[in-house]
C-alpha cells in the first residue's frame, strides 16, 4: 500500500460516529418488542432445509477489567461461577438444538468473551462435549477460540484442542509497558510467546493475534515497535482494531479520560496507515478489510480473491452463508431474515434459562430493502468495491438504479480521493480503505443525525 498524506481537514470531516457493520441493520435497531412467538416461527421456517450452521458461544468472565474493553463481561475471581454458567449453557443449547433440522451441519464455531480461558481445563473439555453432543460437526469445521495469555496454562491449551478447537485468537493489544499500565492490562512479550508456543505445540491450524490502535500513550514509533515484535511471532492472521471509545456504554472507559492521554484523530490515522503499510509491505500480509490482515494462502485471503468473503458478528468469515446460533449471555444469532440477542445481564440470562425459557431479550426482522442494503454494504466491507452487474444478478434488481441517490451522494468522497465511480461500479482507493465505514454509511438510511449517534468514531 502506498504512503498517504494526512489531510487535517479530511480527518475533521470523516471523524464521525458510525457503525462497524458486523450486521445490517446494526444492533442498535434491535427492539425488545421482538417476541418469542416471532422467533419460534422464524426458526421453524429456517429449519425446513438442512442449512449450514455457525455457532457462537459467549463466556463473559474475566478476573480483571481492561479499561479499554467494550465487550459484555462479568468481572469476578469466583471461578465456581464457570461451572454454574456451563450448566445453564448446556440447558440453553439442548433447548435450541432440539428445534433444529437434524441434517444441519456445523461448519464454524467461535467461542468469545470475556475470557473463555477463565474456565478450568475440565470445564473447557465439558464445553466441547456439550457442542459435540448436540450438533453434527462438519469434518472441516473451523472452530476458533479467544485466548487470554494471562493465567493461561498448557493444560488449558490441551483442553481446548481436545474440545475440538483448531484456531486460536490471542489478545495482545500492545506490548509497550506504559500503554499496558494505562489500560490495566499488563502482559509481557515472554508471556505471550509462551502461550503461542503452547498453541503451536498443541497442533492448532491457525493463529490470530489481536491488537488495538488508539490506546493511551501510543505513538507511531511505539506501535511500530509492537508490530515488529508481533511479526516475529509469525501469526497467520492479525486483527488490528480501532479503539472504540464509548464511555456512555462502558463507564470504565472514563478512567482513560482522567488518568491517561488518548491519541488525537490525526495520530490514530497515522497509526492505521502504519499498520496497513507495514503489514502489507514487509509483513507480507493481505489487507482483508477494515481491521483484518491475513497471509496470502490463508482462507480469508483466498475467499477475498474468489469474491466469497463474508462479514458477520464474528468478523470476516469464509462461512458467511451459514446461519448463526449464539449461546450464552448477550450472544447474537442470525438467520437470513432475523437477528436476535440474548439478555446482556447475567441475572436476567440465568433467570430465563432456570425458568426453561429461551433467554431472548430483543431482535429484528429484516425487510426486503434491508436485504438489498446489507448486500451492498457487505460487498463494500469485504471486497472494497461494487460491481453493479454482478450485484444486480444476485439481487434480481438493477442496483445502480435502486441506489441512484446514494451513489450520487458519493461525489464529495470521490473528490476527496476515497473512491472512483464508473458506469460499471465503484472502486475503493487506498485512502478509502481506511475510511470504509464512512463510505458504507452512505447506504444506511437508519443512520441518526451525528449528534444522536451512539457509536464509536470512525477514526
Amino acid at each position: 500500500m502506498s504512503r498517504l498524506d494526512v489531510n487535517l481537514e479530511l480527518i475533521r470531516k470523516y471523524n464521525v460516529p458510525g457503525p462497524r457493520y458486523t450486521s445490517f441493520p446494526p444492533a442498535t435497531k434491535f427492539t425488545d418488542g421482538f417476541t418469542w412467538a416471532e422467533l419460534e416461527a422464524e426458526i421453524a421456517r429456517n429449519n425446513r432445509v438442512p442449512r449450514e450452521v455457525s455457532l457462537y458461544v459467549h463466556i463473559p468472565f474475566c478476573e480483571t477489567l481492561c479499561w479499554f474493553c467494550g465487550c459484555t463481561t462479568v468481572i469476578t475471581r469466583q471461578h465456581r461461577q464457570g461451572a454454574m454458567y456451563l450448566e445453564r449453557l448446556r440447558r440453553e443449547v439442548s433447548g435450541m438444538a432440539g428445534r433444529l433440522h437434524p441434517g444441519r451441519r456445523v461448519v464454524q464455531v467461535h467461542c468469545g468473551g470475556g475470557s473463555p480461558t477463565f474456565l478450568a481445563p475440565a470445564e473447557l473439555r465439558g464445553l466441547g462435549g456439550i457442542l459435540r453432543g448436540h450438533f453434527t460437526m462438519a469434518e472441516d469445521v473451523e472452530a476458533a477460540v479467544e485466548i487470554d495469555p494471562r493465567r493461561l496454562t498448557a493444560d488449558h491449551v490441551a483442553a481446548l484442542r481436545e474440545a475440538g478447537f483448531n484456531r486460536a485468537s490471542v489478545g495482545v493489544q500492545d506490548f509497550h509497558p506504559q500503554v499496558q499500565r494505562a489500560v490495566h492490562r499488563v502482559q509481557s512479550r515472554a508471556l505471550t510467546a509462551q502461550a503461542i508456543a503452547w498453541i503451536r505445540e498443541a497442533g492448532f491450524a491457525s493463529l490470530n493475534i489481536d491488537l488495538i490502535y488508539g490506546l493511551p500513550y501510543q505513538t507511531v514509533r511505539s506501535f511500530g515497535d509492537t508490530l515488529d515484535q508481533v511479526l516475529e511471532l509469525r501469526p497467520d492472521r492479525l486483527a488490528v482494531f480501532n479503539y472504540a471509545h464509548v464511555p456512555w456504554l462502558k463507564p470504565s472507559q472514563k478512567i482513560l479520560e482522567t488518568r491517561a492521554r488518548l491519541p488525537s484523530p490525526e495520530t490514530k490515522l497515522e497509526l492505521l496507515k502504519l499498520v496497513t503499510e507495514k503489514l502489507t509491505g514487509e509483513g507480507g500480509y493481505v489487507y482483508i478489510g477494515m481491521d483484518h490482515f491475513a497471509r496470502p494462502d490463508d482462507e480469508l485471503a483466498v475467499a477475498q480473491r474468489n469474491g466469497t468473503l463474508q462479514r458477520n458478528f464474528q468478523g470476516y468469515s469464509t462461512r458467511g452463508g451459514a446461519d448463526i446460533y449464539g449461546f450464552g449471555m448477550s450472544a447474537i444469532s442470525q438467520t437470513d431474515r432475523v437477528y436476535w440477542q440474548n439478555h446482556k445481564e447475567l441475572p436476567a440470562y440465568e433467570a430465563a434459562v432456570d425458568a426453561g425459557r429461551a433467554p431472548l431479550a430483543r431482535g429484528y426482522a429484516v425487510t426486503a430493502d434491508d436485504v438489498l442494503r446489507r448486500r451492498m454494504i457487505m460487498e463494500l466491507m469485504c471486497n472494497l468495491g461494487l460491481d453493479y452487474a454482478a450485484l444486480s444478478r444476485q439481487a434480481g434488481t438493477n442496483v445502480a438504479g435502486y441506489f441512484a441517490s446514494e451513489i450520487a451522494s458519493l461525489g464529495d468522497m470521490e473528490a476527496d480521493g476515497l473512491l472512483r465511480r464508473s458506469p460499471a461500479g465503484i472502486e475503493i482507493t487506498n485512502l478509502g480503505r481506511l475510511l470504509i465505514r464512512n463510505i458504507a454509511m452512505r447506504f444506511d438510511p437508519y443512520l441518526p443525525r451525528e449528534s444522536e449517534r451512539r457509536f464509536s468514531r470512525t477514526i
